[in-house]
This record gives structure tokens, sequence and C-alpha cells, in this order.
């Protein structure tokens, strides 16, 4: 297997990491874990296997950055009158998307994401959260059917 350039995986791969942070964190927070999935990355993709996954592994490591993000907002609340608009990166998000996927316990807004915006298998998504790979599938269900009852236009060509 060839090895690519870094720069090469983070073309190809950036779009999906941002929409999964997106899917998980938000919008207001979604940028910094891309950042910083992308600056981990780029220190361990030396070291990883020529024929490792590379969109499973960029996933996991968003993953990570994800629970740092969501432990670091539990210890330091910061009380605001307004929260402040933040621009897109490159694509627009769909608010009324986000608020649907908000609304899903934890569980299933993460495989949600993981499988329908990563494109990962459930036995992937397992590995990533400590589960198994049936609660997986079955949150990732559960978590569109969800969904389907909130917010139909956006899951018209989701996968099953």
């Amino acid at each position: 297997m060839i090895v690519k350039p870094f720069e090469q995986i983070v073309a190809e791969h950036g779009p999906m990491v941002l929409r999964v942070c997106r899917a998980v964190l938000g919008p207001a927070d979604a940028e910094d874990a891309w950042s910083e999935t992308f600056l981990s990355a780029l220190k361990a993709y030396p070291e990883l296997p020529a024929d490792a996954n590379v969109q499973a592994w960029l996933v996991t490591i968003a993953h990570r950055k994800a629970v740092d993000v969501t432990r670091a907002r539990a210890r330091h609340p910061v009380p605001v009158r307004e929260v402040p608009d933040r621009p897109g990166r490159t694509e627009a998000w769909d608010n009324e998307l986000w608020d649907a996927l908000a609304r899903l316990p934890d569980k299933q807004r993460t495989a949600v994401a993981y499988h329908y915006l990563a494109g990962l298998p459930y036995r992937e998504i397992a590995e990533i959260t400590g589960g198994s790979t049936d609660a997986a599938r079955r949150a990732a269900a559960d978590g569109i059917k969800a969904l389907r009852a909130t917010y139909s236009p956006s899951l018209e060509g989701a996968r099953s």
C-alpha cells in the first residue's frame, strides 16, 4: 500500500470528520474538535500501519476529542446572555437538522453520526464507543427513527 501525504488525508477525510464533529458536538465546537483531531493525527500518522483504515482511525481520534470537549464543557460552564452566531466552515449546516440531532440521546447521536455521516460499519462504531455491534446498530436505528419523526427531508437518502 502506498502511503499518502498527510495533506491528501486531510483533503479526502476532512469534510467527513467535520460532519461527525458537528453531529456529535454541535456547530459551536465542531471546528475546534476538527482542528484538534488533525493535529493529533498529524503527530501519529508516521506510525500508522500501512494497512490501517484511515477513516476509522480519524473518527476514533475525533470521538476522543469530542469526549474531551464534552468533559471540558461540564467542568467550565460559561454563562452568557446570548449565544453568538458562528459562521460555518465551507458547507452550510442545517440548523433544523442540528436541533433534531441534539435532541437525540448521546449514544444514538454518535451512532448516527459515525454510521451515516462517516460511513463506518457498526463493528467499528462498537470498537470506538466501547459497546457491542448490536448495540451500535440498535442505537443508530433508534436515532434514525427519531430523526425521521422530527426531520424527514434530510434523511431520504440515508442508507440502512
